[in-house]
């Protein structure tokens, strides 16, 4: 990730024309290691985040939404108390490293100016952010606090002097110019120049000293264009200030500013780590619930079919009530004669109990296993069931996006009682918005709508569709349940068939089979679909459905 001394360099530029001189209107700490300034300047309100975080550590404008602790932190209240209404004065890069002060002027306790300095170190897993105060060069706080234990060179703690990271022996890359003399090896220049990423070093190894002077040059006369280089799967993979060669074969996205590349790459990076972290235990979770389900599955199988083959039982318990005059006591077995077909057959006995009592053992034990046929055919049913409800909750685990998401999922399993209810469940639940369909446009202009989870396909289904609006899913195959909108009138027999195949693209797109070809969907006007008593979310039963084959894929 390339929040190098580039980016620092370039990232306090901008940050300085666009919030010096600003007021700080309010101070607020969203998460452990990272803050949100509001800042009133000459051209509006703006807000910077600033983070610590070892994986995500940086400085930017945001437009992003973040929830705030209903207790603010320790830390935070120490920043409100020193900076709340104080004036920014300067934003700038300290030397080539990827640390960031920003200097303020507020008022004491007294009335009386005094100058702070909010320090921003960059550094991976050793980030902080620091507040000091210039007159002593003290430090008032630090949102990580480190002791003499833990680092005997430099400690940050309050009272104690500041002393900065200590240097590293490279030329700075800002002191680089067109003439140097350097390697032409990505490692040699890493080792040689300070404040480049892995990536910048790689992209200009070839002509190191005229393409960092560029870079630089492109920065201060404002030509540079910052950038994200996104894979297939939709996830930032790096970004920067120039084009990186190595990411030529991504989707390249072009921003006006800094602050929005920065914004968006570490944003939507942390969404996918957050979605990825949050969605390994639940579908773990899920998929020891269907392993148990399919194992269930195949021992109702086979003591089914064991039951089915109970007819001998009967057969021995009747042979041996038309024989008990050939049955000794202690015989543990006789030959008959099967008076059905004339041949021949050997009936296992127990010696211990009468001729009588072993042809009654096998009626009951016909009779058993008749019974048990009824039984395990129930279950068997609900078995499938079950396992048709938790495949069709790992393809909406898979297909999650976002954090609430998951959570509306995991809502889900704790009511189905898959997994163990949370004491905090009831609470979110409260806070939690209502369903929010996914919602597509047809060609001619007509709405489909597709539900994220079992419990949205139900309420998409039974609560807001019409029974005039059609109804699609995926043909046994787990996958979402859409709605076709017909708000004019229409029944799906007015529907013309490319308006079907589109909309029926989409279910297919929202199912298992979205990576395949040729996938059936099901589709029925939403008055033949019934939901049965007891079922689980999202589980339907539905006559007079149509079916049609498909690609799966999203209209253009």
């Amino acid at each position: 990730m390339a929040y190098d001394g580039i980016i620092t360099y370039a990232e306090a530029k901008e940050l300085r024309e666009r919030i010096v001189p600003g007021k700080i209107e309010k101070v607020y700490q969203p998460g452990p290691e990272d803050l949100l300034v509001h800042i009133h300047t000459q051209r509006g309100n703006v807000r910077l985040f600033v983070s610590c975080n070892s994986q995500s550590a940086r400085v930017c404008l945001t437009e992003g939404s973040y929830t705030n602790p209903d207790q603010p932190p320790t830390f935070c209240m120490l920043l409100r108390k020193h900076l709340q209404g104080g004036r920014i004065t300067d934003v700038r890069q300290k030397d080539a490293e990827r640390i960031m002060e920003i200097d303020i002027e507020a008022q004491n306790e007294l009335g009386f100016s005094v100058c702070r300095r909010l320090i921003v170190e960059i550094m991976s897993k050793h980030s902080n952010i620091v507040l000091v105060d210039l007159e002593t060069g003290k430090i008032i706080d630090a949102i990580k606090r480190i002791s003499i234990d833990v680092n005997r060179y430099r400690q940050l703690l309050p009272g104690v002097v500041y002393k900065y990271p200590p240097a590293q022996d490279k030329l700075p890359f800002n002191e680089v110019t067109a003439e140097s003399e350097l390697p032409h090896d990505d490692r040699a220049l890493m080792a040689r120049i300070a404040g480049i990423s892995p990536a910048i070093s790689r992209e200009i190894a070839e002509d190191p000293g005229r393409r960092l002077s560029e870079i630089l040059a492109s920065v201060e006369d404002g030509s540079a264009r910052a950038r994200v280089y996104i894979d297939e799967k939709d996830i930032p993979r790096e970004f920067h200030i120039t084009g990186l060669s190595e990411f030529e074969g991504l989707e390249c996205r072009l921003f006006d500013t800094l602050s929005e590349c920065v914004d968006f790459y570490y944003s939507n990076r942390e969404q996918s780590n957050l979605v990825r972290q949050k969605s390994q235990p639940l579908l773990k979770s899920v998929q020891a619930s269907l392993s148990k389900a399919l194992l269930k599955k195949k021992k109702l199988s086979e003591d089914l079919l064991a039951a089915e083959n109970s007819d001998k039982y009967r057969l021995y318990g009747e042979l041996l009530t038309a024989n008990l005059h050939l049955i000794k006591p202690g015989d543990r077995k006789v030959t008959v004669t099967n008076y059905y077909d004339g041949s021949e057959i050997t009936i296992p006995l127990d010696e211990k109990i009468s001729a009588s009592a072993n042809s009654q053992r096998y009626f009951k034990k016909y009779s058993k296993a008749r019974t048990a046929i009824h039984e395990k055919q129930a279950q068997l049913e609900d078995n499938e069931k079950d396992i048709q409800y938790l495949e069709s909750v790992i393809q909406n685990i898979e297909a999650a996006d976002n954090v609430p998401l998951l959570d509306s999922i995991r809502d889900e399993l704790e009511q189905t009682g898959y997994v163990r209810r949370r004491q905090k469940a009831a609470q979110r639940k409260k806070k939690g918005a209502g369903p929010e369909p996914l919602k597509y446009t047809l060609s001619d202009g007509t709405q489909v709508l597709v539900g994220r989870n079992n419990i949205e396909n139900d309420w998409l289904t039974m609560k807001f569709a019409s029974k005039t609006d059609v109804w699609m899913h995926t043909k046994d195959i787990p996958g979402s349940h859409v709605i076709v909108r017909l708000d004019d009138g229409r029944n799906v027999n007015d529907l013309p068939a490319k308006l079907i195949y589109e909309a029926a693209s989409i279910a297919a797109y929202h199912s298992k089979a979205g990576s395949g070809d040729n996938v059936p969907v099901d589709y029925v006007p939403v008055r033949y679909v019934k939901k049965p008593n007891g079922s689980k979310p999202g589980m339907v039963i539905f006559t007079h459905n149509q079916t049609v084959y498909v690609k799966p894929q999203l209209p253009k």
